[in-house]
């Protein structure tokens, strides 16, 4: 069995992927509306592609 990698993606292509702004975000994940952050380690934070994918799915299904 093959092992996917999972890519990282780092705030400033998160912010150009989904358009929202950075305290927006911030909000959206307090809420458990938008996927947490995983810690890179130091001030370091990402995104799992997969699970930001899976987010914009879920917005774009929810527009018919």
């Amino acid at each position: 069995m093959e092992k996917t990698k999972e890519r990282v993606i780092r705030k400033p292509e998160l912010l150009t992927i989904i358009g929202l702004s950075d305290p927006t975000i911030w909000r959206m994940e307090k809420d458990g509306r938008f996927p947490k952050r995983i810690r890179l380690g130091g001030n370091s934070c990402g995104w799992l592609e997969s699970e930001v994918d899976v987010w914009l799915q879920e917005r774009a299904a929810e527009r018919t």
